[in-house]
């Protein structure tokens, strides 16, 4: 026991290397989602048509924002390694990468989004219920994704910094600019939706403008910042005299990022289409999931943070050739992320009736809202424990098994039954989202296995790729 003790807990210096990586993306990521939940409540309160719109909109607009997550992701990978040996020429290569493949995504995104919108929209409207008429929220949506495409840039851009920043050791100032970021959309969320100090009440409109603007605000600050500090972030210094990347290079992070790029984006669609099987039960059920998802994003903040910091610290350590030292930290950061998440997860299914009470909708709305909290909070260690395995396997460039663990997952076990259970059986809706998360528990033994046999275990960036 005492030996199984060691390997799982820390010490004083660990713990503290990990607070010190992972504080910064709990506060941003916390303000950021405690403001999305003001925002989510202001927008509440115009109507549940309108709520149901944008967390439509916002469920479509996650596949554009994964997208843009694996590719840089699939980059990163070299990046962190290339950092952690020490070799700034390979770091400033796969920013560049980065800037163009998420360029490319943006453009792509922007013209599916534009051209396909009420069709998208339409996939999640199958019925009326009440008050609640399906041509408004449709029209409601559509309005609001028409302003969000001005966002999609600032978004891409300001990612490819970000990440690359991090892999460099540096997550304050994302934190401090996302801060920025979220007070301004809050703000101009107040003064907008409802028309406030004499502006126009523009509604989900208004929404919609507030977070472009504060993802403009965000882009620049972290740009900004990266560039007066080239001293420490010494990537940035001279990115843009030379536009080329080593042929070499793009190749391997083609074959590696490759597959990570299309997991987050199938694994994004499949988050999507199980929230259309849930939308089949009509649109309190996805009024529901959007108040319920937007409480349980808030309270896991930490095994998200606990994540990226897998990615960086194992990957650093890693590229650095400590392999053993590697899977010492990995398995103590699993054990963290895991016990968290089980005193987290307690704590909010305590306190998930109150929750919903906030918003101005229907009762029940908020009956479901509560149960669906709930079923996150239950999920909430087997979640963290699938979100660590899956970095680990992808800090080694192990992104073939990656895209297997989890998109793939997804599609053949997860959605077949969703799509049964929603469409061919009585079953309510509550039960059917606790199954279809319950079938998970594979994936954390396969999780387990995995990350036991070390199969990530690798230096991806010893022959000097870089170019």
């Amino acid at each position: 026991m005492r030996s199984m003790m060691k390997k799982l807990i820390g010490d004083k210096a660990f713990y503290k290397m990990v607070l010190t990586v992972a504080v910064p993306m709990i506060i941003q990521n916390g303000i950021t989602n405690f403001v999305g939940l003001l925002d989510n409540i202001m927008v509440g309160r115009i109507g549940t048509e309108q709520m149901s719109g944008i967390a439509i909109v916002n469920q479509l607009l996650l596949v554009f924002n994964l997208a843009i997550f694996g590719a840089v992701s699939g980059a990163g990978i070299f990046g962190a390694q290339y950092f952690g040996c020490k070799d700034y020429k390979g770091v400033r290569n796969t920013f560049r990468f980065k800037l163009y493949i998420c360029l490319g995504i943006t453009v792509v995104g922007g013209l599916i989004f534009h051209f396909w919108d009420a069709d998208l929209i339409m996939l999640y409207l199958h019925e009326e219920q009440g008050t609640l008429a399906l041509g408004s929220t449709l029209e409601y949506g559509r309005s609001y994704l028409a302003v969000m495409l001005f966002g999609l840039l600032p978004f891409c851009v300001e990612a490819s910094y970000t990440s690359t920043v991090r892999e460099c050791g540096e997550t304050v100032i994302s934190m401090m600019a996302g801060v920025v970021a979220v007070f301004v959309n809050l703000i101009l969320n107040y003064l907008l939706i409802f028309g406030k100090m004499g502006l126009p009440a523009l509604g989900v409109v208004g929404a919609a403008l507030a977070t472009v603007i504060s993802r403009y605000v965000q882009m620049f600050i972290v740009l900004i910042w990266t560039h007066l500090h080239q001293e420490k972030m010494q990537f940035i210094a001279g990115a843009y005299k030379k536009l080329s990347i080593p042929g070499n290079l793009v190749w391997k992070i083609v074959v590696k990022g490759t597959p990570l790029m299309i997991n987050e984006i199938l694994w994004a669609a499949g988050m999507a289409s199980l929230m259309q099987c849930y939308s089949v039960r009509g649109l309190d059920v996805v009024a529901g999931m959007n108040i319920s998802n937007t409480i349980v994003d808030l309270f896991n903040i930490v095994f998200m943070a606990m994540g990226t910091v897998v990615s960086i610290v194992v990957g650093q350590l890693l590229g650095a050739g400590k392999m053993e030292e590697a899977m010492d930290t990995d398995v103590k950061l699993i054990a963290f992320s895991v016990f968290t998440s089980t005193v987290i997860g307690a704590i909010l299914f305590a306190l998930a009736p109150l929750f919903p009470q906030i918003y101005n909708t229907e009762d029940s709305v908020k009956q479901l809202a509560t149960s669906f909290i709930q079923v996150g909070a239950i999920c909430m260690p087997m979640h963290a424990f699938m979100h660590s395995s899956y970095f680990t396997l992808r800090s080694g460039g192990k992104t073939v098994i990656t895209f297997l663990f989890d998109s793939v997952y997804l599609w053949v076990l997860s959605m077949p039954i969703a799509y049964v259970l929603s469409r061919f059986t009585p079953m309510p809706i509550v039960p059917l989202y606790l199954c279809v998360n319950l079938v998970n528990i594979i994936k954390c033994i396969l999780g387990f296995i995995l990350v036991k046999k070390g199969v990530w275990i690798n230096n991806i960036v010893s022959d000097k790729a870089a170019g």
